[in-house]
């Protein structure tokens, strides 16, 4: 058997070998949100993407009516940042080692029960091998912005398109932002969506700062793989973005 830091290797040019270039319709979406500079319709404000920043990020309904999406962006042409989400499943054979300087994961995502539910032998996500998003705001301290993509029919564990790094990825919608900060915060994704975007440079405490990133969430049932329709117990981040690829092509497709 090869060693486990030969397989590793093997399964991050797997990974990276599945980046895909933007199409040009998402091309031109991704423009034209940054053309426009800020967000008209914002479905909830006050949101930091960098701890030492402004807190003048949103989550936008723009294209809400117009494309059925809804997406994350600041002033001046800024979209998001990536910082790095190492919860949920720990230890596994896909971690290679980069989430050890993580200083704030947590054993659980936020809808580990509908993942379990699933019945395809997995508990929760790992962040090694799912490519999630880290899309919501949760919190109780006292003037922390929250807001549920529930309520604009966003369905946890459906498909998300990424455009990052000059590449188009599929994640999906696996966890939420919580309290435990200074500050509500936006743009994060997990590992292995991180590593696709921008390479084995990113660790647990080292993600993307510059905000260029655009996550795109789609409302409705049509976004959902469900149970059957992902490879939920698969081995690495490659073969479970290929199990989400018809789904996710087919929503950016309508875009």
């Amino acid at each position: 058997m090869a060693p486990r830091s030969v397989l590793l290797a093997l399964s991050a040019l797997a990974g990276a070998s599945l980046a895909r270039d933007v199409p040009q319709n998402v091309r031109d979406l991704y423009n034209s949100i940054k053309a426009q500079g800020e967000c008209s319709n914002v479905l909830q404000g006050g949101f930091y993407a960098l701890e030492d920043g402004s807190n003048d990020f949103t989550y936008c309904g723009d294209r809400l009516a117009s494309h059925g999406i809804i997406y994350q962006q600041g002033t001046g042409g800024a979209l998001s940042d990536m910082d790095i989400d190492c919860d949920g499943v720990q230890g596994s054979p896909a971690d290679d080692g980069r989430c050890g300087n993580s200083g704030d994961t947590q054993s659980i995502t936020s809808f580990a029960d509908t993942v379990s539910g699933y019945g395809q032998g997995v508990d929760d996500l790992d962040a090694n091998i799912h490519p999630y998003v880290v899309f919501g705001n949760v919190g109780s301290k006292p003037g922390y912005a929250n807001f549920d993509p529930r309520d604009y029919g966003i369905k946890p564990l459906s498909v998300m398109a990424v455009v990052c790094g000059e590449k188009l990825i599929y994640g999906i919608w696996g966890d939420e932002n919580g309290d435990d900060g200074p500050h509500a915060m936006i743009g994060e994704a997990s590992i292995s969506l991180a590593t696709a975007c921008f390479g084995t440079g990113i660790t647990g405490d080292n993600g993307h700062e510059e905000t260029d990133v655009l996550y795109i969430a789609f409302p409705g049932e049509r976004a959902v793989p469900g149970a059957n329709g992902a490879k939920w117990d698969a081995a690495n981040f490659a073969e479970f973005e290929a199990s989400i690829e018809c789904l996710g092509n087919s929503l950016v497709s309508q875009l």
